[in-house]
């Protein structure tokens, strides 16, 4: 194993995924962890090389944590995640919490006043229409499965007034874009 080889690994990674620094880390330990167990070797003695390898890749401008949050961000809030869903799965991915915060700051500074608050209601309505909860399940199933709705956008980190004002919206009004709430 030399840094050749770490910095090859580091790459073929960062070609195929976005990562983070810590993810960079974690994958470079994993492997070199696998490759000195087939030969018999101890893998403590390369935890300098990963350490290296990493702050390359950093220095080079090849893994941005702040970018890769703003990334993730956007991401997620497509799919519908709440804010502190999307805390907890970044903090999963090493992202340490001030960039976090940085990011989600970034993401209200960017929208106008009017819609920077409406940021967790939009994620809710798009975590609901991608489960279809609430308005976007069947008419004659709604009233039979709203606690059930209700519970899955708690689990999903949406407070409880949000996720009753989502699930108890109008078929109708669930399809509008500037649907009021």
């Amino acid at each position: 194993m030399s840094p050749a080889w770490l910095e090859r690994a580091a790459l073929h990674y960062l070609e195929r995924y976005s990562a983070s620094t810590e993810m960079l880390r974690r994958t470079l330990a994993r492997r070199v962890q696998k490759r000195a167990r087939a030969r018999g070797e101890d893998p403590e003695r390369f935890a300098d090389l990963v350490t290296a390898t990493v702050a390359r890749a950093v220095s080079a401008g090849l893994v941005d944590d702040a970018r890769f949050a703003d990334t993730r961000l956007a991401t997620l809030r497509r799919r519908g995640t709440s804010t502190r869903g999307v805390s907890a799965k970044l903090a999963a991915k090493g992202i340490p919490r001030d960039v976090v915060e940085a990011a989600m700051l970034a993401e209200r500074d960017a929208l106008p006043d009017g819609e920077a608050d409406a940021i967790e209601e939009q994620a809710a309505q798009a975590y609901a229409k991608r489960r279809r909860l609430g308005p976007y399940r069947r008419p004659d199933q709604r009233a039979t499965h709203r606690d059930r709705d209700l519970a899955a956008l708690a689990r999903a980190g949406f407070a409880y007034g949000l996720a009753r004002r989502v699930v108890d919206r109008d078929p109708d009004e669930a399809d509008e874009p500037d649907a009021p709430a």
